[in-house]
């Protein structure tokens, strides 16, 4: 199978997914999948495989034209948002490499419907797709997704092998006082979507001297029926009743909890910020933390990994995780 007929393939899959999202968020056992945020996953999955999306991408490398001995390419994917394993399903299969997948359990319907329909499209993929609930087997290169505490486990298990291994990031904000309540409001898509879980959701906000955190407080009241959601209540519930038992100070709207605090990772419900008085100095502290940041959120370009306002959940298909090159490491096995 060349790469036209691949892509061509991808492109189909876009449009099919678009077609069928009613039925695709029907059934998902997972309740922090809501049927709206499984709904933006599905779209964002399919705008990224538009046929201008996908050639621009591919242009990119012109090492995918030339034939190839196609590896088999282990795959852990974790389950923290809905279809987080598709862009390194899509990367694997792109390349002309094998897919042997275990999917994470919290994610365990809505991938295999997608890797059905595709299937369905190119029946020569059945050959290339396999997918295990044991054990991984049968490999010549891994992706493996997860905490900083099985990171070390797959090192252990896979480091011999070729890898891309990634452990635990979060995203950032850094506003200058100067953001508009539209800006802000998308800045809560950036907190709020998928309830905060994903790696690229804004965990941590840096805020210069003497903000009003009422300016976020008021633009996050779109997101005020989260509140509703009772494992997302059962996290707020918790949350605040541990810092009022400890007496540890916070601030609360109640949908959010805000809380001052130098970590980056921060609890569902919770966001935490830290004032600063010059930007060159949250600038070098990005710099000195890269490792542990996914993205930054701001209004001007204020890091390499730096992107505006609301698109924190909207990446490109060449906005790699951990800003690894997924497409070059499957080129070069």
């Amino acid at each position: 199978m060349n790469l036209q007929k691949r892509t061509d393939a991808f492109i189909q899959l876009g449009e099919k997914i678009q077609d069928s999202k009613e039925s695709l968020k029907q059934g998902s056992h997972n309740l922090w999948f809501t049927p709206g945020f499984i709904d933006f996953a599905l779209t964002e999955t399919a705008n990224s495989l538009k046929k201008e999306n996908l050639e621009k991408w591919i242009a990119k490398y012109p090492e995918l034209q030339k034939p190839k001995t196609n590896k088999r390419v282990g795959v852990i994917t974790a389950g923290n948002i809905p279809l987080v394993g598709f862009h390194d399903f899509l990367s694997v299969l792109i390349s002309g490499n094998y897919f042997v997948g275990k999917l994470s359990s919290k994610d365990d319907k809505l991938m295999p419907a997608i890797i059905k329909m595709l299937i369905d499209i190119e029946s020569e993929f059945k050959k290339r797709i396999f997918i295990t609930e044991g054990k991984l087997e049968n490999f010549d290169a891994v992706i493996a997704v997860g905490s900083n505490n099985s990171a070390r486990y797959f090192e252990y298990y896979f480091g011999k092998y070729p890898h891309i291994i990634r452990k635990n990031r979060n995203s950032v904000a850094v506003l200058d006082g100067s953001e508009t309540d539209e800006e802000l409001q998308r800045l809560a898509d950036d907190i709020f979507l998928y309830f905060g879980l994903g790696c690229r959701n804004v965990s941590k906000l840096f805020l210069p001297d003497g903000y009003e955190l009422d300016n976020i407080f008021r633009n996050s009241l779109k997101y005020k029926n989260i509140i509703n959601h009772n494992k997302y209540a059962n996290n707020y519930d918790y949350n605040r009743a541990i810092y009022m038992m400890n007496r540890i100070d916070f601030k609360d709207n109640g949908i959010m909890l805000m809380k001052e605090d130098i970590a980056y990772a921060s609890p569902v419900s919770v966001v935490y910020y830290e004032n600063y008085s010059k930007p060159d100095t949250v600038k070098k502290r990005l710099q000195t933390d890269n490792e542990m940041i996914q993205c930054v959120v701001s209004k001007e370009r204020f890091a390499d990994n730096s992107i505006y306002f609301g698109e924190s959940q909207k990446p490109q298909l060449w906005d790699y995780a951990d800003n690894v090159d997924t497409i070059k490491f499957l080129t070069e096995l």
